[in-house]
């Protein structure tokens, strides 16, 4: 085990299951202390405690992302209890009206997708900048966006698709902004991930199993591990010339 993040503070939005969860104990494993937000505490406390229960340090701190005051309070709170910010992965997001035509989305399924996913990176992304700038060292930015987007797009999809896309243009509209000021901000775009968003309705997961076979080339879900290793690639020294990248893990299927 490496400890690229030794020393280092990480922030993880959307980090009360899946790929965020996924992710925040990751950076854990590899050193950082690592705050983990959401808009609801219970799983945020139960992510710090598998982090603290592997010897890592972690703070939950409840924020909604649609809402600018929430993110410059979540740094606050992240600088005030350990000193810094060099990380932050910005995963919160949703998927309203899964199956529903451009013709039959709901309007509200539609805006809360583009305040949750674009204008919620966008906030984030701001805070977490106006924090990383005053740092001699700057800070590292990933971004997760998806292989339904700019890489693919599906029928059923398009609120989604639009909103994912914004995201890996945001990207790397912020990484070339920003670079200058020492902050690094790159994208991963995962495709059907072992999380619950990748499951249809009613499906079970030897029915997606058996999907998979058919739907993407390596034939199988990612596993989250799989998925935050990338993130954690892109947010390391290891990646310190990546600029603007957005890494698709999806298995082939946009191949």
């Amino acid at each position: 085990m490496t400890h690229r993040f030794s020393g280092r503070t990480a922030l993880v939005t959307g980090a009360g299951s899946g790929i965020g969860r996924g992710v925040a104990l990751a950076l854990a494993r590899e050193g950082a202390r690592v705050v983990v937000a959401g808009r609801r505490r219970e799983p945020l406390d139960e992510t710090v405690a598998l982090i603290e229960a592997e010897g890592g340090k972690g703070l939950a701190v409840t924020a909604d992302v649609s809402r600018a005051d929430d993110l410059r309070a979540l740094v606050d709170a992240t600088v005030d209890r350990f000193g810094s910010l060099d990380v932050a992965v910005n995963n919160a997001g949703v998927l309203q009206g899964r199956g529903r035509s451009v013709g039959d989305l709901a309007e509200e399924d539609w805006r809360r997708m583009l305040d949750i996913n674009v204008t919620g990176v966008f906030l984030a992304l701001q805070a977490e900048i106006a924090q990383m700038r005053t740092q001699p060292d700057g800070g590292a930015i990933v971004n997760i966006a998806s292989r339904i987007g700019v890489h693919s797009r599906r029928p059923g999809t398009a609120g989604y698709a639009v909103s994912k896309a914004a995201v890996s243009v945001l990207t790397r509209a912020a990484a070339l902004d920003h670079i200058a000021d020492g902050v690094r901000v790159n994208a991963v775009s995962p495709g059907p991930t072992a999380t619950d968003m990748s499951f249809r309705d009613g499906e079970t997961e030897a029915g997606r199993a058996a999907r998979m076979r058919d739907e993407v080339p390596l034939g199988r879900v990612s596993t989250v591990a799989e998925v935050a290793a990338a993130v954690l690639y892109l947010a390391s020294d290891d990646a310190a010339s990546v600029v603007g990248a957005d890494l698709v893990i999806d298995g082939g299927a946009t191949a």
